[in-house]
């Protein structure tokens, strides 16, 4: 098999709009590669707890007996763990409170989540690039694996190489000095020591928040539900967190489905379900290479950046996706990751495959694309 060309990365751009994956005003894609779901779920296990809550009452407002199984999950007393309505809500509130608190900036990765960019933009800070030394800004953000190009974070290293509490000493003392992982798809690692075996890594920095939001691992991401995991002297910071939240801001599906995460049924169907993910991304890169895209090598995830055969035009690019998500398919754009050019694919089943094969030929040869199937 052809080997995969590797690209080199540009610069970040200005993420101020909210862009996503995932459903549109056209409904749901019959083809989504423009997300990083479970396309071999979702759990069967996790969809009948959810299908069971009950919404006629409220959820504890403490989340006491969630917390206490969250805490130990990942071995950590409750009292470290931080309820959320969503991954994307925990970014901003803690941006938030990293404001009110005095800081004045944000690192980010060079290609990443845009909503770690926009909570700060939102809040008039400044947004850092990562830097080659030790991070100087108040609040640091790193994803592990990252997105869109699936790779190591590199911030983890220089955060080991630099401890928090000596990093902090060079911050003005009226600033907090915050750093997260978020590990939205660290339980969809497929390759390397990392790989997920159903119980959370723990080589992860100690003096670190983690972010977790299952819903992507188990295949069901429009359930709304995180968490994260304070670092052992957050405690004030954890107070200042709760305090800013929202009565109940995870409703009874949520809780149901972060229950269900952690049931052990659960995490062997996920572990096993990354066999056949790996058999799909080995597939779909080799569809890519064949239709002369090139792909960004090294993702561990299940996802990966190609550059499609348009000859680096990206409005010839962008028209194309246009067409291919009126038949159905969609693919997500990187413009708004730093990529322009660059397309990121999900890990889709054959079929799915097939119809971005068959779909893509048409458009290269000029002949029309299939009306689009009714959303699954």
């Amino acid at each position: 098999m052809t080997r995969p060309t590797l690209l080199h990365a540009a610069a970040p751009l200005p993420a101020l709009a909210a862009e996503h994956g995932g459903a549109d005003a056209a409904g749901v894609p019959h083809h989504d590669f423009s997300t990083n779901r479970n396309a071999a779920g979702p759990c069967d296990e996790a969809l009948r707890a959810v299908r069971a809550a009950d919404p006629c009452y409220y959820p504890d407002p403490a989340y006491t007996a969630l917390r206490e199984a969250l805490g130990a999950f990942h071995g950590v007393p409750p009292a470290r763990v931080v309820l959320a309505a969503s991954a994307s809500e925990f970014i901003h509130r803690i941006t938030a409170l990293a404001a009110q608190q005095g800081a004045r900036a944000v690192q980010v990765p060079l290609h990443g989540f845009g909503e770690y960019a926009r909570a700060a933009l939102a809040r008039g800070m400044e947004v850092q690039p990562p830097r080659s030394g030790p991070a100087r800004a108040p609040l640091q953000w790193a994803c592990e694996p990252s997105s869109p190009l699936g790779l190591p974070d590199p911030a983890l290293p220089l955060w080991a190489a630099v401890p928090s509490s000596q990093a902090r000493d060079s911050l003005p003392a009226e600033q907090p000095h915050l750093r997260v992982v978020d590990c939205a798809y660290a339980p969809l690692r497929l390759e390397g020591p990392g790989a997920w075996t159903g119980v959370p890594r723990a080589d992860l920095p100690a003096d670190a928040w983690q972010l977790w939001s299952p819903n992507k691992a188990l295949g069901m991401t429009g359930v709304r539900a995180a968490y994260a995991i304070a670092p052992s002297a957050a405690a004030p910071w954890v107070e200042r967190l709760n305090a800013l939240a929202p009565a109940w801001p995870v409703g009874a599906h949520g809780v149901a489905l972060l229950q269900a995460w952690l049931d052990p049924v659960v995490q062997r169907w996920l572990v096993y379900s990354l066999e056949t993910l790996r058999s799909w991304k080995s597939r779909q890169q080799a569809l890519c290479i064949d239709l002369g895209w090139a792909i960004h090598s090294g993702s561990l995830a299940n996802y990966f950046c190609a550059q499609p055969d348009t000859a680096g035009d990206l409005a010839a690019l962008q028209a194309r996706l246009v067409v291919l998500r009126q038949a159905g398919i969609k693919l997500r754009d990187c413009t708004s990751f730093g990529l322009p050019g660059s397309v990121r694919l999900g890990v889709l089943a054959p079929q799915a495959q097939d119809a971005l094969r068959t779909a893509w030929l048409a458009l290269r040869g000029g002949r029309a694309i299939p009306a689009a199937p009714a959303n699954p």
